[in-house]
């Protein structure tokens, strides 16, 4: 068979089949329920051996658009006469038989696992997709709903750390292009679920300092890990009363938002120190200050240790 495509003049003079229309819209969205699971169930016990479905609900099969109506719906459950529990699903069900999607209910087997979805490929079948599982006891008059709701997704958008969507919707992600980061919208903001900065050498020089070995900040995931090198007092004894700067700087976009951090400072002469690293919120921002600690002589040298912490 040649190549073809559609809608277009030269198909059928733009008239599209059911299974053309399939294989056109499978992917347009997602599969499942528009929403989210902060929504009210889909699916719940109703009276006796029945299940109730929600008005008002609206979902996606294989591009297929259903509504439960503004009624909703009710759906039998068939009564267990054996001596094991059983598990139903219900499900929403593609039948290519008519192209209708409907919501209906997918009996298992007493004493065994839940049922298994169908998934027919190609323009016949049916396909399924989950909305609750049902459970049913030896003999019970009524049921027990677990939902399974299978929500619509949203794509990937690609943007920059400045132009996100200003109105995203719950769980929408974005890829930004100048900072490599994928950000998740929570509901109420922005969260980073990937990042990597790679080794990034923070030394800042100051002429009071010599670095020795240098200083390396990580970001990764919305965690920043900094392995601090090691310094040598280079101008003047520094008295233990009076607060100095250490050769580190820490680049604003990874820099905590409120907290400043606290780094143990080795000192050779087995002394140690303290050290606090400046958060965004302060007069000196990103800046690493030795501010409890012995006298410490020119020519004495200091290690800091590595210490982690989150970023927006």
């Amino acid at each position: 068979m040649a190549q073809d495509s559609w809608p277009s003049p030269g198909h059928n003079d733009r008239a599209v089949t059911d299974s053309e229309y399939e294989v056109m819209a499978g992917r347009f969205s997602d599969d499942g329920v528009y929403g989210s699971p902060a929504d009210a169930a889909v699916v719940a016990a109703g009276a006796g051996l029945t299940v109730t479905i929600r008005s008002g609900v609206a979902a996606s099969v294989r591009g297929h658009a259903w509504t439960s109506g503004s009624t909703g719906d009710a759906l039998t459950i068939a009564a267990n006469a054996s001596s094991s529990a059983r598990i139903d699903r219900v499900v929403l069900r593609l039948d290519r038989s008519d192209w209708t999607v409907r919501a209906v209910v997918r009996q298992g087997t007493p004493g065994s696992a839940a049922p298994a979805l169908v998934r027919d490929p190609g323009d016949t079948g049916i396909w399924e997709i989950l909305l609750a599982g049902v459970t049913v006891s030896p003999g019970a008059g009524s049921v027990t709903v677990t939902r399974g709701e299978l929500y619509v997704g949203t794509r990937i958008r690609p943007a920059t750390a400045n132009h996100l969507n200003p109105n995203p919707e719950l769980g929408e992600m974005a890829w930004e292009t100048d900072t490599q980061r994928v950000r998740l919208w929570d509901g109420s903001s922005w969260r980073t679920t990937y990042s990597d900065s790679g080794q990034l050498n923070v030394d800042s020089p100051l002429s009071a300092w010599s670095v020795q070995t240098q200083s390396v900040l990580q970001v990764r995931d919305g965690s920043a890990h900094l392995r601090l090198g090691s310094f040598v007092r280079t101008a003047g004894n520094l008295s233990g009363s009076v607060q100095s700067r250490l050769p580190v700087l820490i680049p604003a976009a990874y820099r905590h938002p409120t907290r400043d951090q606290y780094v143990i400072m080795y000192i050779s002469g087995l002394q140690i120190g303290r050290a606090t690293l400046h958060s965004a919120g302060t007069d000196g921002p990103g800046q690493l200050w030795l501010t409890q600690k012995p006298d410490i002589p020119t020519g004495r040298s200091i290690l800091g240790s590595s210490i982690s912490w989150a970023v927006s």
